[in-house]
Order: C-alpha cells, then sequence, then structure tokens
C-alpha cells in the first residue's frame, strides 16, 4: 500500500519540477531552492555543509539499499 503513496509524491514532484521548468521563473525548481537554502553561490560554509549533507546521505542510502534485508 506504500507503494501508492510513494507513486503519487513522485508524480507530483515530477509535476510541480516540470511546471517549474516550464514557467521559467526565477526560484521556481528544486536546485534553486537548494541553492538558496544553503547559499552555496554566497558561502564557503554553504558550500561544506551541502557537500557533507550530500555525500553522507548518498553513503547511507547506497548501504540501506545493498544492505536492507527483508
Amino acid at each position: 500500500m506504500s507503494w501508492i503513496i510513494w507513486t503519487l509524491w513522485t508524480a507530483l514532484f515530477a509535476l510541480f519540477e516540470t511546471w517549474a521548468l516550464i514557467n521559467k521563473k526565477k526560484g521556481d525548481t528544486l536546485s534553486e531552492n537548494t541553492r538558496k537554502l544553503f547559499r552555496t553561490r554566497t558561502s564557503k560554509a554553504g558550500r561544506a555543509v551541502f557537500t557533507a549533507s550530500w555525500l553522507g546521505f548518498s553513503g547511507w542510502f547506497l548501504l540501506h539499499i545493498l544492505t536492507q534485508t527483508m
């Protein structure tokens, strides 16, 4: 049953992101909001925090997917 929720969430994300790309309004896309949140264009600390967060999440998710048992 949870696959329905994940499918709907993914579809909504795709819809909103596609709309943001089509309308070309500045600040609408996920990447623009991520840059703003972490201040990656103006702050070395923001870049470092984003990089550490991204690498940490990626590493965790990789291990989570490859080692999770049913």
